[in-house]
């Protein structure tokens, strides 16, 4: 049975129910009109029926493959051309900042085309659902170096993000975690630690994939006031050199086979302070906060 988006009753509740046809009235939104509202409903809602769904069966039987040789992961079929037609169609960018890229809309309606995305394919919607928390982090915390380096590629949905957090000997309390940063003499880091329950980890969907984790400085605190926050990128941008940081294999979970969840070993891989050092867990916690609201976290830590 073919997925019928509820674009009624998704245009009630925010109309009559949360008085989303006023936003147009503030300046930041005076492109969100209802008219314009009304039409990226049912835009989504074709998206959702004749794109994602398609996807969602080949999703939960085939799952992800990993091949150990080459440390990479396959989603499912159809996954790949999918997620293409949802970059096409400028999703990945509904409601991110305009000065990178993004169409600057309203985040409630990002959360009505989220709701018809996951709805038809939770597995896929994973992937940019936490490359979106990546772009709040950075754009939030990040230098403008950083921003410039990474968000436009990452609102564009050419890149995607992860939050790598939880480690194999702590869940939910971070201050245990062993990963560390060691400076490099070019303002860089070393980053290295595993970390685990890692969703979009490794895929094949994009070409370079966007790290944010969780590390210790020299000498910080071994507490969670000793934690920073730092950007790893898989590929790194301006050598196209592969970085270090390689998936150790797929997490066994019941449901969403089409998530990625991964182990992902830092082997001395490089990586960028983002915000102050030892406040990493407030810098995460924003795109952690976006996870929990969007319910896309995927895992029993904060992974």
């Amino acid at each position: 049975m073919q997925y019928q988006a509820p674009a009624n009753d998704l245009r009630f509740l925010l109309f009559d129910v949360l008085g989303a046809d006023k936003l147009h009235e503030l300046e930041k939104y005076a492109d969100a009109t209802p008219d314009l509202i009304s039409a990226v409903i049912d835009e989504a809602g074709k998206l959702a029926a004749e794109v994602i769904q398609p996807t969602n069966q080949p999703g939960d039987r085939q799952g992800c493959s990993y091949d150990p040789e080459t440390k990479s992961v396959k989603t499912p079929d159809g996954f790949k051309q999918a997620y293409d037609k949802f970059v096409e169609g400028g999703w990945t960018a509904l409601d991110a900042p305009i000065e990178f890229g993004g169409q600057g809309l309203p985040h409630t309606l990002k959360f009505i085309v989220d709701e018809m995305v996951c709805s038809t394919n939770l597995s896929l919607g994973m992937y940019p659902g936490l490359t979106h928390g990546a772009i709040s982090a950075l754009f939030e915390h990040g230098s403008d170096e950083l921003k410039n380096t990474y968000l436009e590629k990452l609102i564009s949905g050419e890149w995607t993000g992860t939050m790598c957090l939880t480690e194999p000997q702590c869940g939910t309390d971070l201050g245990l975690i062993r990963t560390k940063a060691t400076p490099n003499d070019d303002g860089s880091y070393a980053i290295e630690g595993t970390k685990i329950w890692i969703t979009g980890g490794e895929h094949d969907l994009v070409d370079n994939i966007v790290h944010l984790v969780l590390a210790k400085l020299p000498g910080a605190p071994d507490t969670t006031k000793g934690i920073s926050l730092f950007v790893v990128p898989k590929v790194l941008p301006d050598s196209g050199e592969r970085n270090p940081a390689f998936c150790g294999g797929l997490e066994h979970k019941m449901g969403i086979k089409g998530s990625a969840t991964c182990v992902m070993n830092f082997e001395g891989a490089k990586g960028w302070l983002v915000g102050e050092p030892n406040k990493g867990m407030s810098a995460m916690f924003t795109m952690m906060n976006e996870a929990r609201l969007d319910g896309r976290h995927a895992g029993p830590g904060p992974g």
